[in-house]
């Protein structure tokens, strides 16, 4: 059955950036190119009591979207009921643990609306101890999960969360936070201002804590002016937000100050860290033959060691 969009609540989404906001055909001028922004950066990641050294890689593209299947849709928008364009973000981690390594992927599909409405979150995290999988759809004022684990306690089972107006996925930060479309129904204050919403903690968190997800409290803040940050990437100007989780970390996000707003640094009181390394737009899907490895320098990344 197909969903109704109109039934979402116009949340979960927020125009952050202060510079003058993008036109919806300046939008379209940048996103609409059949290219990706592939991002690569130098990872920090906590695990089993201890930072682990890693690399991160976060894919920006729009494609078309069926609400039927919540999938890529291969209709245009019109061409069939119920697809629209979305920006998909799919947000990978490598990071080693010793003898083994972790390997996880998020991927995130928000609508291009005024509002940004969260359509699909979907989590897979791979160790050499096994394999978890976990998706959310927020849909007429809920969100329903469901989710695999290798571990006793967690093999199957199935999230039935509300859906809070103004409430915040984690998992959409790295969206949000571009303000990619230049408007929001539920802004951020101005420059030195902050906002108390609800937030729902990332998939990633909530595997590597072994706990169920639940909606808790945040505070997103803006800094009053843009600073000069300087990052393997290059020299920018940039934006500082906070996203301060009660009973929970305080993470910092530096964003470029001029368009497309890309996220330059974010460092948290866990540990966490990560540092952009090298921007590139490419059409990726079509450099997957012999020799595409050569665009992974642009990202600041080598192609993983290959056995003698």
């Amino acid at each position: 059955m197909r969903l109704a969009f109109h039934a979402l609540p116009q949340a979960l989404c927020f125009a952050l950036v202060g510079s003058a906001p993008a036109t919806a055909g300046d939008f379209w001028k940048h996103w609409g190119d059949g290219r990706a922004e592939l991002n690569g950066y130098r990872l920090t990641q906590p695990r089993y009591g201890s930072l682990r050294s890693g690399s991160a890689v976060l894919i920006f593209v729009t494609e078309d979207f069926s609400d039927a299947q919540r999938v890529k849709a291969e209709s245009r928008p019109g061409a069939a009921p119920g697809v629209y364009p979305v920006m998909k973000l799919n947000h990978l981690r490598q990071f080693q643990t010793g003898l083994y390594d972790y390997n996880t992927m998020t991927s995130v599909f928000a609508r291009v609306a005024s509002a940004w409405p969260v359509r699909k979150v979907s989590f897979s995290s791979q160790d050499w101890c096994g394999q978890v999988w976990h998706q959310l759809l927020p849909a007429s004022g809920r969100v329903d999960g469901i989710f695999h684990s290798y571990f006793e306690g967690e093999a199957d089972g199935r999230d039935e969360l509300p859906l809070p107006d103004g409430g915040v996925f984690e998992d959409a930060l790295p969206i949000l936070l571009r303000g990619l479309d230049g408007g929001s129904s539920l802004p951020l204050p101005a420059a030195g201002g902050s906002r108390a919403v609800p937030f729902l903690p990332s998939l990633l968190s909530r595997r590597l804590n072994h706990s169920r997800l639940s909606w808790g409290r945040a505070t997103l803040s803006r800094a009053s002016s843009s600073v000069e940050v300087t990052v393997p990437a290059g020299k920018f100007r940039a934006l500082t937000y906070t996203v301060a989780v009660e009973g929970g970390a305080k993470t910092h996000f530096s964003v470029e100050e001029a368009w497309p707003h890309r996220l330059l640094q974010w460092s948290s009181d866990s540990g966490e860290e990560a540092t952009l390394l090298g921007s590139s737009r490419q059409p990726y899907w079509k450099q997957n033959g012999a020799g595409g490895e050569k665009f992974l320098a642009e990202l600041g990344l080598r192609p993983p060691t290959r056995l003698p």
